[in-house]
């Protein structure tokens, strides 16, 4: 192991074998994003545990995170968070949702806001036109960020399949008091520019498998989920897959009669809302609970399934945890992409 304290550490993942340097008192997540490696993360700072991963050798210092990120039992088991891990050392990693060598690039451009559209009281369907003379790639389930005047970050998943000079499409859910997203309920209007950058992520579809797959979203995590599923259409995939979509309220459910009418046009989709408090005057008679927990009652035995989960963290860690735990799911077979609780993603 490296311990010139002037020299960069060398960080290497496996089983991707993506290399990159990080220097001195920094970490691991924004060297990695810096030189193009896809690592997972959700908030950056050290709340939410989405980029967590297994160091198999070397050493590193956490800085400041919550318990709830990190917990003593895991750091003894060797996981560390790559937001907040500064190296001590070089470093062997695993993590499975590492990007290929041959990853998108990652490009920064101004767009324009050709449409807002309200979904619900607080949902808003943006739509951004692309330069014409500049081309975006990405894989479905991925996202972009907002670059803000000040210098701050926010990031949302795109909600279409990528297509040739297709607008790009975004959901947006209101955070009162958010930097970002009061913008976007209140003075943002069509034509205006933004900037971003993107592609980010390793949330997309595993094509070189034919297992029946779970597709499991809560509120705005339903973005991603809506790509994945037009990429199976452009593509002609027929998987066996099963959106259970889940919401407090049958309002959060905010495009539920666009999954219906999806859902009716292609046999391999089945659709199953499921709402966790539902009022009176909501006249629900459809499932009720928590969502990760009808599909449990559903499907008891995921030991054959690849899930592709998409949410709160509290949604999404406790399906992987009783998927795995009490329904057989291998780990390996688990894909999410967890927000934050401050917003829909990273940020409000």
């Amino acid at each position: 192991m490296t311990t010139d304290s002037a020299a960069p550490f060398t960080v290497t993942v496996q089983p991707s074998g993506r290399s990159f340097t990080v220097a001195q008192d920094e970490a691991i997540l924004p060297a990695g994003i810096r030189q193009g490696i896809g690592l997972p993360y959700g908030c950056k700072d050290g709340a939410c545990g989405s980029c967590k991963c297994r160091m198999l050798s070397g050493s590193v210092v956490h800085g400041t995170h919550q318990e709830k990120a990190l917990s003593k039992e895991e750091a003894a088991a060797g996981l560390i968070l790559t937001c907040c891990a500064v190296p001590q050392s070089d470093l062997l990693l695993e993590s499975r949702q590492v990007t290929a060598a041959n990853a998108l690039p990652i490009k920064k451009m101004p767009v324009r806001v050709a449409s807002l559209e309200k979904k619900s009281d607080d949902v808003v369907l943006m739509k951004l036109q692309l330069p014409a003379n500049d081309n975006f790639q990405y894989h479905a389930g991925q996202y972009i960020e907002f670059l803000l005047r000040d210098g701050a970050r926010r990031s949302y998943s795109m909600a279409n399949a990528p297509a040739e000079g297709q607008q790009m499409e975004l959901h947006i859910r209101h955070m009162p008091g958010g930097k970002f997203t009061d913008l976007v309920f209140g003075s943002m209007k069509e034509k205006d520019i933004l900037r971003i950058e993107g592609p980010f992520g390793s949330f997309f579809l595993r094509e070189d498998s034919e297992a029946p797959m779970v597709m499991l979203a809560s509120g705005t995590g339903f973005a991603p989920i809506k790509a994945l599923l037009e990429n199976m259409q452009q593509k002609g995939i027929t998987r066996a897959t099963t959106l259970y979509w889940g919401g407090r309220r049958p309002s959060d459910l905010y495009m539920d009669a666009w999954v219906r009418e999806f859902a009716s046009a292609h046999s391999w989709l089945t659709y199953v809302p499921v709402v966790s408090n539902a009022l009176p005057e909501d006249g629900w008679t459809g499932r009720a609970g928590f969502v990760h927990l009808a599909v449990l009652d559903d499907l008891p035995d995921l030991s054959s399934y690849q899930v592709y989960a998409c949410g709160a963290p509290i949604v999404v860690d406790s399906a992987k945890r009783d998927f795995c735990f009490l329904a057989g799911l291998s780990e390996d077979s688990f894909f999410a992409d967890s927000f934050t609780s401050e917003a829909d993603k990273a940020q409000a």
